[in-house]
């Protein structure tokens, strides 16, 4: 009948305004649930893309992922790029072999650095097996390295020749030169939601640090009034190298900037812009200017920590498995179980864990990492339904228990204490009042339940506690649970 009324052309008219009209109410109604920042001065600075807020909530319900630090910087184990920087001494610390082997000196020192595009060869690399260790992990969506300040590419751009796959670098004549685009094609064939890491620094392009110039700190080396033409150089090579990353690798979910010192006003690389390209090629792209703020930081990133409460926005706290984001020889991994309670802590409290893990020269993750990353998967396969897909509730957390819900459904996870084995024979929630059912995940036996002066007390039967379904935590299902007044949270 439309098509009769107006014709083809006015009926697909009504049919794009029938959508717009849906597409607004959609974004209204998901970003009324999402967590936003709380001031009116944000709210110029918040999302309204449908597409982007759909993909917010999926990526809230991911809950897990596997971040990977891997360059040229690997083949000496140190830190990755930072070294460069003239003023970062803590980069070059008196342990560091390359550092000591160059008699401490700071430019023979950054010269070979520079050429470690020259040897990068990893005959090892095989990201089918890192997928299929993330995977076993219980990770959800994989965030890679494309590009970290230091300038080297691990992908196939045009716009410079310090790349993988050029053939500058012995790497270049083997098929899977192209890295990133072989990493991606791993992660996704295994199901996992795709991020591209990107810094917007570049240490290596001279229209960033300018070889005529010292360059002793990591911001750009002149001053981009006295030189517009230069900045704009630069400018012209992040759109067309994020342009490239965009468009040829596959359906990308999240485009996860780093460098967050280039910034307005200083450091404008016209973010708006950049963000509608990447957009116009990945429809829903979760843009991540991360320690930028405003519209184009989708999620914010605290790094190497976890909030002492819920943040008011959509948040992931990315961390190192070890001390060092990226390859260490002899690095320090924590332990599984701790890696576990920050996975509780982290989701309890409304956020994601982006878990790194540094692969070494050879392209290959190392034996401690594999062993954490099995024993962790085991524990999500017997509690996975308390963390994927649930949302903070309050108080989020008492002493050693964390809350999490999904739908109707309540879930309370007791964080085991050091050298603990198994769970003890009562846990108290405060915060609950009463349920009508309480099970454990991972038993068939039933735990029972009774309402206290001081909260739900939950009974663990001996024949579950002799042999508990997992270790380092135990998550019970709390179905029909009153809420009474929160006591005072612990961390």
């Amino acid at each position: 009948m439309k098509d009769r009324l107006f014709g083809t052309r006015g009926a697909n008219a009504l049919r794009c305004n029938s959508w717009r009209h849906r597409a607004g109410v959609l974004a209204a109604v998901i970003a009324s649930c999402l967590p936003q920042p709380g001031s009116a001065a944000d709210d110029a600075d918040r999302e309204t893309d449908p597409l982007v807020l759909q993909k917010l909530e999926r990526f809230q319900d991911w809950k897990f992922g596997f971040f990977a630090h891997w360059g040229i910087y690997s083949q000496w184990g140190c830190i990755e790029s930072w070294p460069l920087v003239e003023k970062d001494a803590w980069a070059r610390p008196d342990d560091l072999g390359a550092w000591v082997s160059r008699g401490k000196d700071f430019e023979k020192f950054s010269r070979d650095y520079r050429a470690l595009n020259q040897t990068f060869c990893p005959r090892k690399f095989d990201p089918a097996k890192w997928a299929a260790a993330a995977k076993d992990a219980g990770m959800r969506y994989a965030i890679f390295t494309t590009k970290h300040h230091d300038g080297f590419c691990l992908f196939d751009t045009r716009q410079t020749d310090y790349r993988t796959t050029h053939p500058s670098c012995p790497f270049h004549v083997d098929p899977r030169a192209d890295v990133a685009k072989v990493v991606f094609d791993a992660f996704r064939k295994e199901g996992f939601g795709i991020g591209a890491y990107y810094s917007k620094s570049d240490w290596h392009h001279p229209a960033y640090w300018a070889p005529e110039w010292p360059h002793p700190d990591r911001s750009v080396n002149y001053d981009i009034r006295e030189h517009p033409e230069k900045w704009a150089q630069f400018v012209a090579f992040t759109h067309g190298v994020v342009e490239e990353l965009m468009s040829g690798y596959g359906p990308i979910d999240i485009l996860w900037l780093d460098g967050g010192q280039v910034r307005p006003p200083k450091q404008d690389i016209d973010m708006p812009r950049l963000a509608a390209m990447a957009r116009r090629h990945q429809p829903g792209l979760i843009v991540v200017d991360r320690t930028v703020k405003g519209r184009y930081e989708n999620y914010r990133t605290p790094e190497q920590k976890v909030p002492d409460a819920p943040p008011p926005y959509v948040w992931e706290t990315c961390m190192t498995m070890g001390k060092q984001w990226s390859y260490k020889p002899d690095d320090e991994y924590k332990s599984t179980r701790q890696l576990v309670h920050l996975l509780v802590d982290i989701v309890a409290k409304g956020g994601n864990f982006l878990l790194n893990v540094g692969p070494d020269a050879d392209g290959e993750l190392h034996a401690p990492a594999l062993e954490r990353m099995s024993e962790i998967g085991r524990w999500m396969r017997v509690n996975g339904e308390a963390i994927y897909g649930t949302r903070a509730v309050p108080p989020y957390k008492q002493g050693r228990v964390c809350l999490t819900k999904k739908g109707d459904a309540l879930y309370a996870i007791l964080l085991a204490e050091e050298g603990e084995t198994r769970p003890p024979e009562t846990i108290s929630i405060p915060a609950v009042r009463a349920a009508e059912s309480v099970r454990m995940l991972g038993s068939e036996a039933m735990p029972s339940a009774s309402a206290r002066e001081r909260g739900l007390e939950i009974t663990v039967p001996e024949i579950i506690r002799g042999n508990p379904p997992c270790a380092h935590a135990w998550a019970f299902e709390i179905s029909g649970a009153r809420m009474g007044e929160p006591a005072s949270s612990g961390r």
